[in-house]
């Protein structure tokens, strides 16, 4: 069973930066907006200002694993989207994780 789709279009994306509410720390910036969905939808942002493409995909493969791992303890129905800071191009798995989890958590979307 498929828990969390992901956004794609502009307007979602869009839309959740207008109307949602956000969280930052030092490499994260996490956008959270209800979806009326029983399913996340998650969006992954990294600018070019971050690095080359390589190092662009690699941040966005870091963000999804640290979703995945803890996708069964978020709360349903949001769709959150995720801006990646210049920071994080120096951080490790662990570090994007734990900040993922601490911006979850600051938004009370982990059960």
């Amino acid at each position: 069973m498929k828990f969390t789709d992901s956004l794609k279009k502009n307007t979602d994306f869009r839309q959740v930066y207008r109307k949602g509410r956000s969280k930052s720390d030092r490499f994260i910036v996490l956008y959270v907006l209800p979806n009326d969905r029983d399913m996340n939808r998650l969006g992954i942002s990294v600018s070019k200002k971050v690095g080359n493409s390589v190092v662009r995909h690699h941040l966005c493969r870091l963000v999804r694993e640290s979703y995945r791992l803890h996708e069964l303890s978020v709360s349903k129905g949001y769709d959150l989207v995720t801006v990646l800071r210049t920071n994080a191009k120096d951080a490790d798995f662990h570090q994007i994780e734990a900040s993922l989890l601490f911006l979850l958590k600051y938004h009370g979307l982990l059960e």
